[in-house]
């Protein structure tokens, strides 16, 4: 009889194989999962400062008006004011000051949808817009409106002790002037919570 011989595993070599993929995914999956929650807040935050950037530039650039605003239609074609921030928002030209878009001039010029449903935005004063004179600097409150000064930015984990020593969640600052800044201190976005009355999450 012709001897044959048989490729493959032995069990203990499956067992091994099996216990070592295990402790791989043991170690892996969790830092994944805090990768991908970060990534998700950075996103979330970056796009927001890249959005009052824009209209910051914009305003310098075009000498009017421009505002950005919490918007609940963000992406139809008669985007305006109204909503809040988690639902989207929009920057548009402001010709008249108004914080309403309105005429054929005043355009959109972004527009950002819903953000991630695992984020949660708290806003002082719950104000819904910032907007840029013709200058680049900010207008300020308008019409009796408050215009954005904080907003933090978190998910599940609060405002606790993240990767590198910052915290994981967002604070983003605007300034009366218009400039916006991104803060990961734990004691600041604390504060801010504590004068805003509000938790996180």
């Amino acid at each position: 009889m012709k001897k044959r011989h048989q490729n493959g595993f032995t069990l203990y070599e499956l067992l091994i194989t099996m216990l070592i993929v295990g402790v791989v995914l043991g170690l892996g999956v969790p830092n994944l999962a805090a990768f991908t929650a970060n990534s998700r807040l950075s996103s979330t935050a970056n796009d927001l400062h890249a959005s009052f950037q824009l209209a910051r530039s914009e305003a310098a650039r075009s000498k009017t008006n421009i505002t950005i605003c919490a918007s609940a239609n963000s992406f139809s074609a008669g985007a305006n004011c109204g909503g809040t921030w988690d639902q989207g928002y929009i920057v548009f030209v402001d010709d008249d000051g108004d914080l309403n878009r309105a005429g054929a001039t005043e355009t959109v010029l972004r527009a950002h949808g819903e953000i991630a449903t695992d984020v949660v935005m708290s806003i002082a004063n719950d104000a819904t817009y910032f907007s840029y004179a013709s200058t680049g600097l900010g207008r300020g409150d308008v019409g009796g409106n408050i215009a954005v000064t904080q907003v933090v930015m978190c998910d599940d984990r609060g405002n606790i002790v993240g990767a590198g020593g910052n915290s994981a969640a967002r604070l983003f600052v605007a300034t009366p002037l218009g400039r916006a800044t991104i803060l990961r201190d734990i004691g600041l976005i604390g504060n801010a919570l504590t004068n805003m009355g509000k938790n996180c999450p």
